[in-house]
C-alpha cells in the first residue's frame, strides 16, 4: 500500500501540498504502516527507533540506532519504501518509540530551521557503498549557503570523470538536510531532481542563504 501511494504521488505536480492538518497524511499512514510491519525476529533483536518529525516543509521520517541516525527522509520520497526494507535487512527491525537519538535529531531540525547551523556532533550511519560514503562526506563539506555542480563534486573527490556515479550516489543519500543533498545543482545552475520534491530544494537553497548572509553580517 505505501508503495502504491508513493507512485501515485510521484505523478502529482513538482508543487508545495496544500498547508493543513491533512497535508501529506497519506504518505504518513502509509509508511507508518509500513515501517510497522516488522517480522517475528523483532522480538529476538534490538530495534532501531522511528519517529515522525514535522517541520515547517512537512514531516520527515527518521530512524536511529541507539549512538547513530540512519534515515532522515520526506514521507513523499518515492524511494523510502525500499530504504527502509533495505535499513531493516541489514540494521534489523524498526518500532515506532522514543529514544535520546532521535531527540537529538528533533532538536538538531529546530534548530535549523529556526535559522541556525546544524550541530557539528550528530553521529550520522547511511548504508552505502564505499563510494557513496565518500560522495556524502563530500556533500557535508558544502557551506550552507552555497551550492555545487555534480562535475564540481566528482572533481573535489579526484574523480572528475565519474559525474554520472556522482549523481547516482548523491540521489542515494539516505538522510536529508544533514548530508545536504539539496545543494547539488546542474552545471547549468538549474535545480535538478530532488527526491523532495523541487519546491522544497527552492526553500531549502533559499533558507540557506538567508542563514549565511545573517551569519556575515553578525561577525565583526
Amino acid at each position: 500500500m505505501a508503495k502504491a501511494v508513493l507512485r501515485k504521488g510521484a505523478e502529482v505536480t513538482d508543487a508545495p501540498p496544500d498547508a493543513g492538518p491533512g497535508s501529506g497524511r497519506e504518505f504518513r499512514e502509509a509508511i507508518t504502516r509500513l515501517v510497522t510491519d516488522a517480522p517475528a525476529r523483532a522480538i529476538l533483536l534490538p530495534t532501531l527507533a522511528a519517529s515522525w518529525l514535522d517541520t515547517p516543509i512537512g514531516p520527515m521520517l527518521a530512524i536511529a540506532g541507539e549512538s547513530d541516525l540512519h534515515l532522515l527522509e520526506f514521507a513523499e520520497r518515492i524511494a523510502l519504501p525500499r530504504e527502509i526494507e533495505r535499513l531493516r535487512a541489514k540494521a534489523g527491525p524498526i518500532a515506532f518509540r522514543a529514544s535520546p537519538m532521535l531527540a537529538r535529531v528533533e532538536a538538531a531540525l529546530t534548530t535549523y530551521f529556526g535559522g541556525m547551523p546544524f550541530p557539528a556532533d550528530l553521529p550520522l550511519k547511511g548504508l552505502g557503498s564505499a563510494f557513496e560514503r565518500e560522495v556524502w562526506d563530500e556533500l557535508a563539506r558544502i557551506p550552507a549557503g552555497q551550492t555545487r555542480s555534480y562535475g564540481e563534486v566528482a572533481r573535489h573527490l579526484g574523480r572528475p570523470a565519474a559525474v554520472r556515479a556522482v549523481a547516482r550516489a548523491n540521489g542515494a543519500n539516505p538522510i536529508a538536510l544533514l548530508v545536504p543533498c539539496h545543494r547539488v545543482i546542474g552545471a547549468d545552475g538549474a535545480l535538478t531532481g530532488y527526491g523532495g520534491k523541487l519546491w522544497r530544494k527552492t526553500w531549502l537553497l533559499r533558507h540557506e542563504r538567508e542563514m549565511a548572509a545573517r551569519e556575515t553580517v553578525a561577525k565583526p
